[in-house]
């Protein structure tokens, strides 16, 4: 069985229809239940149960101990801070599943269907809205219109309204991160040749443009630019970036040396 040892920063004692659980929020943010109040309230083996979870690739997995406070025994005797094995609240469905009901005493068939059905959800809800029992009573009195009831409802529904906003507010946040971070590109002059570059670029253009309209008899400007812009993947010669500078200007000077002993630059 994997050894491995979480802190606990937080649990809560759930009341499950008469029997005491641990649940434990772990340092990794996650909630695990104790496993040997578990095999208590069934009546089944702890020893049995641990390692059936070892033999199992996925209970195993999220199988862990940390120090928790467990409750005494109904003696009063046993009690205090002590290590204990913890599963992860989302394995538990996984775990009771595996537990047949054919093979536990009829006394007790009853109480693995409940566990299965509901225990998970319930210890999970502990540390979402402060709901520390599964007793059916609790929700016949959300139902009663009286100022308590009514009272946690609002503040219930206000939770989850402040935590959709969260929500939100987190998206938005990351998208004007994004925003920003796409207006630093797009204005960022430095990526592309300077005012004077851009015309000693220009001027270059327009000297070749000349020595060929004197031969052609056609105004060759356009052509020019066409073959500049073709040669850099630009639409303008203003978008030239500023690290092809050198390479655009050297081409610019062999194609106007070739017409002329002038050089542009």
């Amino acid at each position: 069985m994997t050894d491995t040892s979480l802190q606990v920063i937080d649990q809560r004692m759930v009341t499950f229809y008469g029997d005491t659980l641990v649940a434990a929020r772990a340092a990794d943010g996650r909630i695990y239940v104790a496993l040997n109040q578990m095999c208590d309230a069934l009546g089944i083996s702890r020893y049995s149960q641990r390692r059936r979870i070892g033999d199992h690739a996925v209970l195993n997995e999220g199988y862990v101990t940390g120090d928790i406070e467990t409750p005494p025994a109904p003696d009063g005797r046993g009690g205090g801070t002590q290590s204990a094995g913890l599963l992860r609240v989302d394995l538990v469905p996984l775990w009771l599943a595996g537990i047949q009901v054919a093979r536990v005493s009829d006394d007790i068939k009853d109480k693995l269907i409940r566990f299965q059905k509901e225990a998970a959800t319930v210890l999970w809800e502990a540390f979402q809205d402060g709901r520390l029992t599964a007793a059916n009573d609790f929700n016949e009195l959300l139902k009663a219109d009286s100022p308590a009831a009514q009272a946690y409802l609002m503040a219930r529904a206000v939770m989850q309204m402040a935590h959709n906003q969260l929500l939100i507010e987190g998206r938005m946040d990351t998208l004007e991160q994004r925003m920003e971070g796409l207006e630093a590109v797009v204005m960022d002059d430095s990526r592309h040749i300077s005012t004077d570059q851009a015309s000693r670029i220009s001027q270059a253009v327009k000297l070749i443009a000349l020595e060929l309209s004197k031969r052609s008899g056609r105004n060759e400007y356009g052509g020019v630019y066409g073959e500049l812009y073709r040669k850099f993947g630009i639409t303008s010669y203003k978008e030239l970036p500023a690290d092809k500078y050198e390479a655009a200007a050297a081409f610019l000077k062999e194609w106007h040396q070739s017409l002329t002993d002038d050089s542009p630059f």
